[in-house]
Order: C-alpha cells, then structure tokens, then sequence
C-alpha cells in the first residue's frame, strides 16, 4: 500500500486500501492468499511474455463490457494459437468466483492473464509447453487518484513509436510491453505522468498505457486506430459520443493538432476519461468552464457522463 509523501506512480496510481492485503487470487482456479500466490519460472509468460491479459471493472456487482474484454481475450489467444481451456461462460464463472470469495461488490479493478503455460526448458518454442494454459485473476480495490482528475495529466511525446502491425500488431494485447516501459520511462524523466506515442509515420498513436482524445471545435478526435489496441473504453466513449450526437471521429492528426486543441483527455479501463492538462509543458486549452477538482473541460465532463451510463448499462453480472 502507498504510503503518504511517496512520489505519483503517473496515471495508473491509485488510492491505497488495506483490503488488499488479505485478498484471494485465482491461479489455475485455486483461490490462494496474495501473499502465497505463485507461477513457475518455467511459466511462458515469465519466461517470454507469451500470454494475453485484460484489465476489467467491477460495478455494483457486475464487469463493466464483459464481452467485448472476451471478444478482445480470445482474439489474441487465437493470434498466439493458445488454448485457453475454458469456455467463455467457464472462464467467467471463474471470474465471479474469486470476485465474491473477497466479497466484492464494486470500486474493483481486476487484471485477468492467460500465458501458455508451463514449459520443459525456458526456450521460445510453444512445443515445449507442457500441460494447459495458466489463469490468473488478480481482483482489488482500486480506485484513481483524486488528483489526478483534479489537475490533470502532464504528458510528454516519446521517442518510442508505436509499431505498424508489419511489425507486432498493437492490436494484440500480449503481456510483452517493453514499447509502452519504454515509453513510460522517457516520460518519467522527463517529469510527465504519461508517455504520448506516435506512429512511425509521426501521426498521434495512443498514450503508453492509454489512449488519448483531443477535443477541437466541438469535435471529439482519436487517432486512426492503427497503431493502438482497440481499447475497450475507446469504443465505448466513441459509441456513447456518436449515440448522443456528440461528433467522434478516428482519423490521423499530429502534434499540431495537439497544441491547439480545446481539450484533451484519456482513457482506460481503470480510471474512465482523466483530464489532460499538458502535453510536452504546453498547457491544454484556456481553462475555462474547469472546476478545482475536476481540470475536465465541458465536453469531456459530458462524455464522462455519457460513458458512465453506457457502462452500467453494458456491465454483466453473473449468469443464472
């Protein structure tokens, strides 16, 4: 758990909670206490990085966009020929398992990672795997920092781009992230709390753990999508923005666009949209409409309660 005075871990910090210390984990099914909860070194996802993973939210006993997180989990297992070994409505069940065995109702955040498996020997092959695929779910109380939203994200643009998928499609959303360490690295140096990414063409991409939106004009843009994971929490802002409205476009822009935009903000699975504030030291917009603990912008304060509402309308909570 945090301790007060230590240093903002950027934009993934969070509110520590002494919950967390007593939670169970699910390995491979087996509900096992944080501190006993184990893989082998032979596991792939050590050894390599070979495995997938989502990051979900619990709401009032449910996962916020459950089936798009498994459409998005199977995809890449499928790209990597991993068998997961359970069934969608297994792997949820399982789920659901360890979410009431903490007694956990909602403010959750939980991380779910699939590797291959054990291996023979720590070689890259996948026919040196032995047995099934390994299952974690990891499932704690998190909530993001006030401060963040109350000030805003300080970004700075990286030297680290984003791959094309001629190299390693961004798409896939393995546990190997050196890129994004990479990225988030420079950035910290450099005294930001997020790393912003370009394409290799020099067109905005996505942040190194989120994605990014600008607001210009009324106008709501992302980029293209071509060098970014197809986040979850993306397609549900763009989708609850088109349903209200609210123009929402995919499309190539630079830091030009960036510089000049009204508003900025990111998103992710864990903290919903976050008010950006800066980007390479330039401050975003002229501040106006901006509350002191909230440094959003109008529109992004209005796509944040247009996404709220499609969350809870699109969480699914254990089947009957």
């Amino acid at each position: 758990m945090q301790e007060a005075g230590e240093p903002s871990a950027g934009s993934q910090d969070y509110v520590g909670d002494p919950r967390n210390d007593a939670v169970l984990i699910s390995v491979n099914g087996v509900l096992t206490p944080r501190e006993d909860a184990k893989v082998s070194v032979f596991d792939s996802g050590f050894v390599l990085g070979d495995g997938v993973w989502e990051g979900l939210r619990l709401i009032d006993g449910k996962i916020a966009f459950l089936d798009k997180h498994f459409d998005r989990l199977w995809d890449g297992a499928k790209m990597l020929r991993i068998d997961i070994g359970l069934t969608r409505a297994g792997l949820a069940a399982r789920l659901f398992e360890v979410i009431e065995a903490n007694k956990m109702r909602d403010g959750v955040h939980i991380r779910l990672m699939v590797t291959r498996g054990k291996k023979r020997s720590p070689y890259q092959d996948p026919r040196l795997t032995v047995g099934g695929a390994t299952i974690v779910i990891i499932p704690e109380w998190k909530q993001p920092l006030p401060q963040m939203r109350a000030r805003g994200l300080k970004l700075f643009t990286v030297h680290v781009r984003r791959t094309g998928p001629a190299e390693q499609d961004q798409k896939l959303n393995s546990h190997s992230k050196l890129n994004c360490v990479l990225a988030c690295i420079q950035a910290m140096e450099a005294g930001a709390d997020e790393g912003l990414m370009l394409d290799d063409r020099g067109f905005v991409a996505t942040c190194n753990s989120t994605h990014f939106f600008i607001v210009r004009k009324g106008e709501v843009w992302t980029s293209a999508g071509g060098y970014c994971l197809g986040g979850i929490t993306r397609d549900a802002v763009l989708r609850a923005a088109r349903r209200a409205g609210v123009p929402a476009f995919e499309r190539d822009f630079s830091l030009f666009d960036v510089y000049g935009a009204d508003e900025a903000f990111c998103t992710g699975t864990f903290a919903g949209l976050t008010p950006v504030a800066s980007v390479d030291g330039r401050p975003i917009g002229d501040g106006a409409g901006r509350a002191a603990d909230d440094a959003s912008g109008p529109v992004t304060r209005r796509l944040r309660a247009l996404y709220k509402a499609l969350e809870a309308e699109e969480a699914q909570g254990r089947a009957n």
